[in-house]
């Protein structure tokens, strides 16, 4: 399946008919596209959107926006960083974020370090046996959406937690 490319084209036969065609269908290409590497981790991240979206009536251009603008920084910065940034923002504007500095398990206060379950839930290393993380620093990042002040292990650590779905 190959998933993830930007497309321009012109539809064919809006009179009515069933299923229309696309006509003069033209691919437009990034510089990173030619990167190995990048383009298996862009392809990973579209497809946690295929999955994400397939059931969707109708697609809100939010999410067209926000993978172009990952697109176009994508051959400048750490993909990892820019999915977890994009991912924080989806989740902000679908209301999914957790703010609350309540473990997600057991309720309780979660104080120097946290762990994050799927969806970037908060709860307590011990609660799901995940690696720990800086508690301030996360919801710093939580916060402002970026992943500047992180680093590369504690964004991995967001990486991996994201590819477990969104």
């Amino acid at each position: 399946m190959q998933l993830g490319n930007l497309v321009d084209f012109e539809v064919e036969g809006e009179d009515g008919r069933f299923l229309p065609r696309m006509r003069s269908l033209s691919h437009i290409g990034f510089g990173w596209m030619l990167e190995r590497n990048r383009l298996m981790l862009w392809h990973n991240f579209i497809q946690k959107f295929y999955y994400h979206l397939k059931d969707a009536d109708e697609i809100e251009p939010f999410y067209y926006e926000l993978l172009l603008k990952a697109a176009k920084r994508w051959q400048k910065q750490n993909p990892k960083r820019i999915m977890c940034e994009c991912y924080l923002e989806l989740l902000a504007y679908e209301g999914r974020l957790y703010p609350d500095e309540a473990c997600y398990i057991c309720e309780m206060r979660i104080d120097e370090e946290i762990a994050l379950m799927q969806g970037f839930k908060p709860a307590h290393p011990s609660c799901i046996y995940a690696p720990a993380l800086p508690t301030k620093k996360l919801f710093d990042t939580f916060a402002r959406k970026k992943c500047t002040f992180l680093e590369d292990a504690e964004v991995e650590v967001l990486y991996q937690t994201l590819m477990k779905g969104f």
